[in-house]
Protein backbone atom coordinates (compact mmCIF):
# COMPACT_ATOMS: atom_id res chain seq x y z
CA UNK A 1 0.00 0.00 0.00
CA UNK A 2 1.33 3.31 -0.99
CA UNK A 3 1.67 6.06 2.23
CA UNK A 4 -0.74 8.97 2.52
CA UNK A 5 -0.40 12.34 4.44
CA UNK A 6 -2.75 12.03 7.19
CA UNK A 7 -5.84 13.53 7.33
CA UNK A 8 -6.29 17.42 8.06
CA UNK A 9 -9.78 18.88 9.70
CA UNK A 10 -10.31 22.88 7.81
CA UNK A 11 -11.62 25.36 10.40
CA UNK A 12 -12.59 28.59 8.69
CA UNK A 13 -10.57 31.58 10.45
CA UNK A 14 -12.13 35.08 10.53
CA UNK A 15 -10.14 37.93 8.14
CA UNK A 16 -9.64 40.00 11.42
CA UNK A 17 -9.78 39.71 14.56
CA UNK A 18 -8.70 42.37 17.82
CA UNK A 19 -5.78 43.88 17.29
CA UNK A 20 -5.80 43.74 13.70
CA UNK A 21 -7.18 44.88 10.35
CA UNK A 22 -10.07 42.78 8.52
CA UNK A 23 -8.40 42.04 5.08
CA UNK A 24 -12.04 42.54 2.99
CA UNK A 25 -10.49 41.25 0.14
CA UNK A 26 -12.74 38.01 0.40
CA UNK A 27 -15.67 40.28 -0.53
CA UNK A 28 -15.90 40.02 -4.08
CA UNK A 29 -17.39 43.42 -5.51
CA UNK A 30 -18.38 44.25 -9.33
CA UNK A 31 -18.41 47.88 -10.27
CA UNK A 32 -21.39 49.78 -10.06
CA UNK A 33 -23.56 48.86 -12.68
CA UNK A 34 -21.49 46.34 -14.74
CA UNK A 35 -23.98 43.94 -13.67
CA UNK A 36 -27.19 42.66 -16.63
CA UNK A 37 -30.46 42.29 -15.40
CA UNK A 38 -32.07 39.50 -16.82
CA UNK A 39 -35.98 39.50 -17.72
CA UNK A 40 -37.97 37.95 -14.83
CA UNK A 41 -39.20 34.97 -16.37
CA UNK A 42 -35.07 33.94 -16.20
CA UNK A 43 -34.48 30.09 -16.11
CA UNK A 44 -32.80 29.38 -12.38
CA UNK A 45 -30.26 27.83 -14.34
CA UNK A 46 -29.26 31.36 -15.90
CA UNK A 47 -28.80 33.29 -12.89
CA UNK A 48 -25.61 31.63 -11.68
CA UNK A 49 -23.15 34.78 -12.84
CA UNK A 50 -25.76 36.64 -10.81
CA UNK A 51 -25.20 34.43 -7.83
CA UNK A 52 -21.51 35.06 -7.14
CA UNK A 53 -21.24 38.95 -9.19
CA UNK A 54 -22.64 41.73 -7.04
CA UNK A 55 -25.94 43.83 -8.28
CA UNK A 56 -24.84 47.63 -7.45
CA UNK A 57 -26.05 50.79 -8.66
CA UNK A 58 -24.89 53.61 -6.81
CA UNK A 59 -21.26 54.64 -8.02
CA UNK A 60 -18.81 56.60 -5.92
CA UNK A 61 -20.29 59.89 -6.92
CA UNK A 62 -23.52 59.03 -5.98
CA UNK A 63 -24.72 58.73 -9.33
CA UNK A 64 -27.58 56.22 -10.28
CA UNK A 65 -25.60 53.88 -13.32
CA UNK A 66 -26.46 50.26 -15.06
CA UNK A 67 -29.18 48.10 -16.32
CA UNK A 68 -30.81 47.73 -12.44
CA UNK A 69 -31.08 51.41 -12.02
CA UNK A 70 -34.90 52.43 -10.95
CA UNK A 71 -37.19 54.74 -12.08
CA UNK A 72 -37.98 55.80 -8.73
CA UNK A 73 -39.45 59.28 -8.17
CA UNK A 74 -37.05 61.23 -5.97
CA UNK A 75 -40.17 61.77 -3.25
CA UNK A 76 -39.51 57.85 -2.48
CA UNK A 77 -36.35 58.01 -2.10
CA UNK A 78 -36.63 61.43 0.76
CA UNK A 79 -39.13 58.77 2.25
CA UNK A 80 -36.54 55.97 2.01
CA UNK A 81 -33.61 58.36 3.70
CA UNK A 82 -36.34 59.45 6.26
CA UNK A 83 -36.93 56.05 7.32
CA UNK A 84 -33.54 55.06 7.58
CA UNK A 85 -32.41 57.79 9.89
CA UNK A 86 -35.50 57.52 12.18
CA UNK A 87 -34.55 53.25 12.17
CA UNK A 88 -30.88 54.44 13.39
CA UNK A 89 -32.23 56.88 15.57
CA UNK A 90 -34.66 54.67 17.07
CA UNK A 91 -32.02 52.03 17.65
CA UNK A 92 -29.60 54.38 19.21
CA UNK A 93 -32.47 55.69 21.78
CA UNK A 94 -33.12 52.48 22.77
CA UNK A 95 -30.10 50.82 23.20
CA UNK A 96 -29.47 53.72 25.70
CA UNK A 97 -32.92 52.87 27.16
CA UNK A 98 -31.50 49.52 27.50
CA UNK A 99 -28.31 50.50 29.41
CA UNK A 100 -30.59 52.63 31.61
CA UNK A 101 -32.44 49.13 32.67
CA UNK A 102 -35.88 50.40 31.14
CA UNK A 103 -35.80 47.32 28.83
CA UNK A 104 -34.05 44.11 29.35
CA UNK A 105 -32.75 43.61 25.76
CA UNK A 106 -32.49 45.01 22.67
CA UNK A 107 -31.22 44.15 18.63
CA UNK A 108 -30.08 47.04 16.51
CA UNK A 109 -29.96 47.05 12.42
CA UNK A 110 -27.10 49.61 12.57
CA UNK A 111 -25.27 49.41 9.15
CA UNK A 112 -28.16 47.18 7.91
CA UNK A 113 -31.09 50.28 7.09
CA UNK A 114 -31.15 49.59 3.70
CA UNK A 115 -32.32 46.30 3.35
CA UNK A 116 -35.96 46.25 4.92
CA UNK A 117 -36.96 50.34 4.41
CA UNK A 118 -35.96 49.40 0.48
CA UNK A 119 -37.63 45.92 0.78
CA UNK A 120 -40.63 47.53 2.09
CA UNK A 121 -41.25 49.67 -0.74
CA UNK A 122 -41.06 46.83 -3.52
CA UNK A 123 -43.83 45.03 -1.37
CA UNK A 124 -47.73 45.19 -1.64
CA UNK A 125 -50.57 45.41 1.06
CA UNK A 126 -51.71 42.23 1.75
CA UNK A 127 -48.00 40.59 1.27
CA UNK A 128 -46.43 39.00 4.49
CA UNK A 129 -43.00 39.28 5.74
CA UNK A 130 -41.48 36.41 7.99
CA UNK A 131 -38.55 38.50 9.72
CA UNK A 132 -35.76 37.59 12.24
CA UNK A 133 -35.19 40.68 14.96
CA UNK A 134 -33.11 43.11 12.69
CA UNK A 135 -35.83 44.22 10.43
CA UNK A 136 -37.41 47.04 12.66
CA UNK A 137 -37.34 49.19 9.35
CA UNK A 138 -40.25 47.35 7.67
CA UNK A 139 -42.26 48.59 10.53
CA UNK A 140 -40.50 52.03 11.13
CA UNK A 141 -41.16 52.58 7.04
CA UNK A 142 -44.43 52.81 7.62
CA UNK A 143 -46.75 55.89 8.94
CA UNK A 144 -49.00 53.34 10.57
CA UNK A 145 -47.13 51.61 12.98
CA UNK A 146 -46.52 53.69 16.47
CA UNK A 147 -43.71 54.59 17.51
CA UNK A 148 -45.21 54.62 21.15
CA UNK A 149 -46.35 51.12 20.96
CA UNK A 150 -43.12 49.48 19.52
CA UNK A 151 -41.65 50.95 22.83
CA UNK A 152 -44.00 49.49 25.04
CA UNK A 153 -43.50 45.93 23.72
CA UNK A 154 -39.72 46.61 24.03
CA UNK A 155 -40.70 47.69 27.73
CA UNK A 156 -43.10 44.83 28.76
CA UNK A 157 -45.41 47.41 30.19
CA UNK A 158 -48.98 47.83 30.71
CA UNK A 159 -49.57 48.91 27.18
CA UNK A 160 -47.36 46.11 25.79
CA UNK A 161 -49.51 45.12 22.41
CA UNK A 162 -48.47 41.34 23.04
CA UNK A 163 -48.69 41.54 26.78
CA UNK A 164 -45.44 39.96 27.90
CA UNK A 165 -45.38 36.98 25.89
CA UNK A 166 -42.70 37.98 23.37
CA UNK A 167 -39.24 39.14 24.33
CA UNK A 168 -38.36 42.78 23.44
CA UNK A 169 -37.99 43.34 19.56
CA UNK A 170 -40.02 40.58 18.65
CA UNK A 171 -42.94 42.22 17.04
CA UNK A 172 -46.41 41.24 15.77
CA UNK A 173 -48.42 43.07 13.23
CA UNK A 174 -50.83 41.43 10.99
CA UNK A 175 -51.99 44.50 9.12
CA UNK A 176 -48.42 45.64 8.71
CA UNK A 177 -47.97 41.90 7.25
CA UNK A 178 -44.88 41.58 9.63
CA UNK A 179 -45.43 37.64 10.87
CA UNK A 180 -44.73 37.24 14.56
CA UNK A 181 -41.06 36.85 15.09
CA UNK A 182 -39.71 33.85 16.71
CA UNK A 183 -36.55 32.92 18.80
CA UNK A 184 -35.58 29.73 17.38
CA UNK A 185 -33.41 30.35 14.43
CA UNK A 186 -34.78 29.70 11.12
CA UNK A 187 -38.30 28.60 11.59
CA UNK A 188 -40.05 31.20 10.07
CA UNK A 189 -38.41 30.03 6.66
CA UNK A 190 -40.76 27.13 5.96
CA UNK A 191 -43.35 28.94 7.64
CA UNK A 192 -42.86 31.65 5.02
CA UNK A 193 -42.91 29.24 2.22
CA UNK A 194 -46.04 27.10 3.49
CA UNK A 195 -47.53 30.48 3.73
CA UNK A 196 -46.48 31.75 -0.37
CA UNK A 197 -47.86 27.93 -1.19
CA UNK A 198 -51.41 28.54 0.79
CA UNK A 199 -51.40 31.97 -1.27
CA UNK A 200 -51.06 30.39 -5.08
CA UNK A 201 -53.43 26.91 -3.83
CA UNK A 202 -56.19 30.17 -3.25
CA UNK A 203 -55.45 31.54 -6.19
CA UNK A 204 -54.64 34.88 -4.29
CA UNK A 205 -51.90 37.49 -5.52
CA UNK A 206 -50.34 37.77 -2.40
CA UNK A 207 -46.19 36.89 -2.00
CA UNK A 208 -44.16 36.29 1.71
CA UNK A 209 -41.05 37.95 2.08
CA UNK A 210 -38.58 35.72 4.12
CA UNK A 211 -35.48 36.66 6.29
CA UNK A 212 -32.91 34.73 7.80
CA UNK A 213 -29.42 35.63 8.53
CA UNK A 214 -26.19 33.99 6.96
CA UNK A 215 -25.61 32.23 10.35
CA UNK A 216 -28.75 30.59 10.26
CA UNK A 217 -28.54 29.05 6.96
CA UNK A 218 -26.48 26.50 8.16
CA UNK A 219 -30.24 25.07 10.12
CA UNK A 220 -31.76 22.42 8.24
CA UNK A 221 -35.04 24.52 8.23
CA UNK A 222 -33.36 26.78 5.58
CA UNK A 223 -32.83 23.95 2.96
CA UNK A 224 -35.70 22.20 3.69
CA UNK A 225 -37.53 25.57 2.78
CA UNK A 226 -35.67 25.80 -0.52
CA UNK A 227 -36.70 22.56 -1.41
CA UNK A 228 -40.08 23.06 -1.07
CA UNK A 229 -40.48 26.61 -2.33
CA UNK A 230 -38.12 24.90 -5.48
CA UNK A 231 -40.52 22.06 -6.48
CA UNK A 232 -44.03 24.13 -5.81
CA UNK A 233 -42.97 27.17 -7.10
CA UNK A 234 -43.61 29.11 -4.16
CA UNK A 235 -44.37 32.71 -4.56
CA UNK A 236 -41.40 33.97 -2.33
CA UNK A 237 -38.41 36.01 -2.04
CA UNK A 238 -36.04 34.81 0.29
CA UNK A 239 -33.68 37.14 2.02
CA UNK A 240 -29.96 35.86 3.31
CA UNK A 241 -28.47 39.01 5.36
CA UNK A 242 -24.96 38.22 4.86
CA UNK A 243 -23.80 40.92 7.40
CA UNK A 244 -20.46 38.73 8.02
CA UNK A 245 -21.20 37.50 11.44
CA UNK A 246 -23.33 35.53 13.65
CA UNK A 247 -23.22 36.42 17.22
CA UNK A 248 -19.59 35.64 17.51
CA UNK A 249 -18.42 33.36 14.45
CA UNK A 250 -17.16 34.66 10.70
CA UNK A 251 -19.98 34.11 7.94
CA UNK A 252 -17.49 31.16 6.67
CA UNK A 253 -18.55 28.96 9.88
CA UNK A 254 -21.92 28.96 8.33
CA UNK A 255 -20.56 27.78 4.63
CA UNK A 256 -19.35 30.92 2.84
CA UNK A 257 -16.17 30.69 2.72
CA UNK A 258 -15.01 29.95 -1.25
CA UNK A 259 -18.62 30.42 -1.93
CA UNK A 260 -21.53 32.58 -1.74
CA UNK A 261 -25.03 32.34 0.20
CA UNK A 262 -26.91 33.24 -2.93
CA UNK A 263 -24.95 29.89 -5.01
CA UNK A 264 -27.03 27.51 -2.72
CA UNK A 265 -30.23 28.77 -4.20
CA UNK A 266 -28.77 28.16 -8.27
CA UNK A 267 -28.10 24.89 -6.75
CA UNK A 268 -31.60 23.77 -5.39
CA UNK A 269 -33.59 25.65 -8.93
CA UNK A 270 -34.03 28.51 -7.24
CA UNK A 271 -33.49 31.98 -9.23
CA UNK A 272 -30.53 34.01 -7.44
CA UNK A 273 -29.01 36.90 -7.07
CA UNK A 274 -26.31 38.77 -4.61
CA UNK A 275 -26.92 42.21 -4.31
CA UNK A 276 -25.06 44.96 -2.58
CA UNK A 277 -27.25 45.38 0.78
CA UNK A 278 -25.42 48.94 1.56
CA UNK A 279 -26.91 50.51 -1.86
CA UNK A 280 -30.90 51.45 -1.32
CA UNK A 281 -31.22 51.76 -5.19
CA UNK A 282 -30.04 48.17 -5.49
CA UNK A 283 -32.00 46.69 -2.88
CA UNK A 284 -35.71 48.38 -4.22
CA UNK A 285 -34.18 47.07 -7.53
CA UNK A 286 -33.96 43.76 -7.05
CA UNK A 287 -36.40 43.53 -4.59
CA UNK A 288 -39.02 44.80 -7.33
CA UNK A 289 -37.23 42.23 -9.68
CA UNK A 290 -38.00 39.31 -7.07
CA UNK A 291 -41.50 40.60 -6.35
CA UNK A 292 -42.64 40.83 -9.95
CA UNK A 293 -40.93 37.42 -10.61
CA UNK A 294 -43.34 35.99 -7.85
CA UNK A 295 -46.75 37.76 -8.96
CA UNK A 296 -45.95 36.35 -12.43
CA UNK A 297 -45.87 32.78 -11.49
CA UNK A 298 -42.15 32.31 -11.89
CA UNK A 299 -41.48 30.75 -8.72
CA UNK A 300 -39.13 32.10 -5.74
CA UNK A 301 -36.09 34.05 -5.49
CA UNK A 302 -33.54 33.88 -3.39
CA UNK A 303 -31.29 37.20 -2.73
CA UNK A 304 -27.91 37.21 -0.93
CA UNK A 305 -27.39 40.61 0.89
CA UNK A 306 -24.37 41.93 1.02
CA UNK A 307 -23.60 44.31 4.33
CA UNK A 308 -22.09 44.92 7.87
CA UNK A 309 -23.53 44.37 11.56
CA UNK A 310 -21.99 47.56 12.55
CA UNK A 311 -23.03 47.15 16.10
CA UNK A 312 -23.30 44.12 18.57
CA UNK A 313 -25.50 41.03 17.81
CA UNK A 314 -27.46 42.18 20.40
CA UNK A 315 -27.00 44.04 24.13
CA UNK A 316 -25.69 40.82 25.53
CA UNK A 317 -22.61 40.72 22.99
CA UNK A 318 -19.42 42.54 23.16
CA UNK A 319 -17.82 42.44 19.66
CA UNK A 320 -14.41 43.67 20.70
CA UNK A 321 -13.78 40.52 22.24
CA UNK A 322 -13.96 38.77 18.15
CA UNK A 323 -13.76 41.43 15.76
CA UNK A 324 -11.56 44.37 14.82
CA UNK A 325 -13.49 47.62 16.26
CA UNK A 326 -12.81 49.62 13.35
CA UNK A 327 -14.42 47.21 10.53
CA UNK A 328 -17.47 49.31 10.24
CA UNK A 329 -15.51 51.90 8.77
CA UNK A 330 -13.69 50.16 6.61
CA UNK A 331 -16.42 48.39 5.21
CA UNK A 332 -15.92 48.73 1.30
CA UNK A 333 -20.02 48.79 0.48
CA UNK A 334 -19.70 52.20 3.12
CA UNK A 335 -22.71 53.55 5.16
CA UNK A 336 -26.09 52.94 3.14
CA UNK A 337 -27.49 56.15 4.97
CA UNK A 338 -24.65 57.65 3.71
CA UNK A 339 -25.18 56.90 0.45
CA UNK A 340 -28.39 57.60 -0.20
CA UNK A 341 -28.05 60.63 1.10
CA UNK A 342 -25.18 61.57 -1.34
CA UNK A 343 -27.51 60.69 -4.33
CA UNK A 344 -30.67 62.75 -3.11
CA UNK A 345 -27.57 65.74 -2.99
CA UNK A 346 -25.90 64.88 -6.63
CA UNK A 347 -29.06 65.13 -8.24
CA UNK A 348 -30.52 67.97 -6.60
CA UNK A 349 -33.38 66.23 -4.39
CA UNK A 350 -31.72 67.17 -0.80
CA UNK A 351 -29.08 69.32 1.21
CA UNK A 352 -26.81 69.02 4.34
CA UNK A 353 -29.40 71.54 6.18
CA UNK A 354 -32.29 69.31 5.59
CA UNK A 355 -30.91 66.62 6.50
CA UNK A 356 -29.74 67.89 10.11
CA UNK A 357 -33.48 68.64 10.36
CA UNK A 358 -34.60 65.76 9.67
CA UNK A 359 -32.59 64.35 12.09
CA UNK A 360 -33.28 66.56 14.70
CA UNK A 361 -37.34 66.27 14.03
CA UNK A 362 -36.98 62.74 14.42
CA UNK A 363 -34.78 62.82 17.28
CA UNK A 364 -37.45 64.90 19.08
CA UNK A 365 -40.77 62.70 17.79
CA UNK A 366 -38.64 59.27 19.44
CA UNK A 367 -38.09 61.25 22.42
CA UNK A 368 -41.33 62.14 22.74
CA UNK A 369 -42.58 58.87 21.85
CA UNK A 370 -40.11 57.01 24.67
CA UNK A 371 -41.62 59.24 27.45
CA UNK A 372 -44.52 58.59 26.68
CA UNK A 373 -44.57 54.91 26.50
CA UNK A 374 -42.62 55.32 29.94
CA UNK A 375 -45.93 56.71 31.46
CA UNK A 376 -47.04 52.91 31.04
CA UNK A 377 -44.41 51.71 32.66
CA UNK A 378 -41.03 50.25 32.04
CA UNK A 379 -38.63 47.26 33.32
CA UNK A 380 -37.13 49.52 36.22
CA UNK A 381 -41.09 50.13 38.19
CA UNK A 382 -42.06 46.89 37.48
CA UNK A 383 -45.31 47.84 35.80
CA UNK A 384 -45.93 44.87 33.48
CA UNK A 385 -48.89 43.36 32.36
CA UNK A 386 -51.30 41.92 34.52
CA UNK A 387 -50.82 37.95 35.34
CA UNK A 388 -54.59 37.65 34.28
CA UNK A 389 -53.40 37.60 31.24
CA UNK A 390 -52.08 34.30 30.61
CA UNK A 391 -55.41 33.02 30.10
CA UNK A 392 -57.04 35.47 27.60
CA UNK A 393 -56.38 34.32 23.55
CA UNK A 394 -56.25 30.93 23.67
CA UNK A 395 -60.08 29.96 24.22
CA UNK A 396 -63.09 31.30 22.83
CA UNK A 397 -65.25 30.70 26.04
CA UNK A 398 -62.56 29.74 28.96
CA UNK A 399 -62.52 26.42 30.29
CA UNK A 400 -63.78 25.72 33.72
CA UNK A 401 -60.60 24.39 34.63
CA UNK A 402 -58.68 27.45 33.79
CA UNK A 403 -61.79 29.16 35.56
CA UNK A 404 -61.05 27.66 38.73
CA UNK A 405 -56.94 28.33 38.47
CA UNK A 406 -57.84 32.07 37.55
CA UNK A 407 -59.86 32.43 40.51
CA UNK A 408 -57.34 30.29 42.48
CA UNK A 409 -54.56 33.57 41.55
CA UNK A 410 -56.72 35.87 42.81
CA UNK A 411 -57.32 37.93 39.72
Amino acid sequence: MSPHSALRLHVPEPTGRPGAKTDFSYLSISPAGAVRQPPIDTAAADTADLATSLVRVLDSEGRAVGPWAPAIHPERLRRGLRAMLKTRLFDARMLLAQRQKKLSFYMQCLGEEAIAVAHAQALREGDMCFPTYRQQGLLLSRDDISLVELICQLMSNERDPIKGRQLPVMYSYKRAGFFSISGNLATQMPQAVGWAMASAIKGDTKIASAWIGDGSTAESDFHTSLTFAHVYRAPVIINVVNNQWAISTFQSIAGGEGTTFAQRGVGVGIASLRVDGNDFLAVYAASQWAAERARANHGPTLIEWETYRAGPHSTSDDPSKYRPADDWQRFPLGDPIERLKQHLIAIGEWSQAQHEATHKALEAEILAAQKEAESHGSLLDGRVPSAATIFDDVYRDLPEHLRRQRQQMGV
